[in-house]
């Protein structure tokens, strides 16, 4: 079995080696640099399925990093923070992170986010008028096809993150049925851990952003304050 590969990218040479370690131990594949350049360069050549991304780098600022790893890549990004505020916050995945740590960190918490970002399952089909998996799920002039992550409106592509796709095929598996935030937690980053509710919720916000962007009309995603969200059409 192919071992999954991580790149690290810090540029405090204390805290890459302990992650590096960390993550070596934990039967992953792993590089690390301490440049944004020399981040890009590794992403460019040896395509990481996962990428440890330093906010504060001395040679760009990590949101910006992001950004240009989202332009050609499709791997998961973990961002790490000293930076915790919720501006912050939204700034990074407003550009593509699929999650943020704040330091400083646990180590064995950081395994644990990663092993649980490269495990994540696909979204299983529900009941209620949803197709079985593997199939597209259509709602009004929305269309979400499982097998190809591809989303459609009006038939024409949208461009979404993983996290993004993820989080609307588990709303189109069950088309007016409302998601709680937990649920959400659960299905698409396995956790319970509910100061990631935030998560949720910036997702959220950039995937909506997006499909209003696309013409996205007849179907739409609903706030169930205090509750969740529930796909309508």
């Amino acid at each position: 079995m192919t071992e999954q590969s991580v790149l690290v990218v810090e540029d405090t040479e204390e805290i890459r080696d302990l992650v590096t370690t960390v993550l070596r131990r934990a039967g992953l594949a792993v590089a690390a640099v301490g440049t944004a350049a020399a981040a890009l360069a590794e992403i460019r050549r040896a395509e990481p399925d996962l990428v440890v991304l330093d906010l504060g780098l001395p040679d760009a600022d990590g949101t910006e990093v992001c950004r240009q790893i989202r332009a050609s890549s499709g791997c998961y990004v973990l961002m790490l923070t000293a930076r915790a505020e919720e501006v912050d916050l939204l700034v990074g995945l407003a550009v593509g992170a699929d999650g943020y740590m704040a330091k400083p960190f646990s180590p064995r918490e950081l395994v644990a986010r990663v092993q649980v970002m490269l495990r994540r399952p696909r979204v299983p089909a529900g009941p209620a008028g949803a197709e079985p998996a593997g199939t597209v799920l259509r709602l009004a002039d929305l269309e979400v096809d499982e097998d190809t992550r591809e989303v459609r409106v009006d038939g024409v592509a949208v461009d979404l993150t993983r996290t993004e796709f993820d989080l609307l095929a588990a709303l189109a598996a069950r088309p007016g049925r409302v998601l709680q935030r937990e649920t959400l937690l659960r299905e698409v980053w396995q956790t319970d851990w509910a100061g990631s509710v935030r998560l949720v919720e910036a997702h959220m916000s950039n995937l909506r952003r997006k499909l209003q962007a696309a013409g996205l009309a007849e179907a739409e995603i609903r706030t169930v304050r205090g509750v969740g969200y529930r796909l309508v059409g």
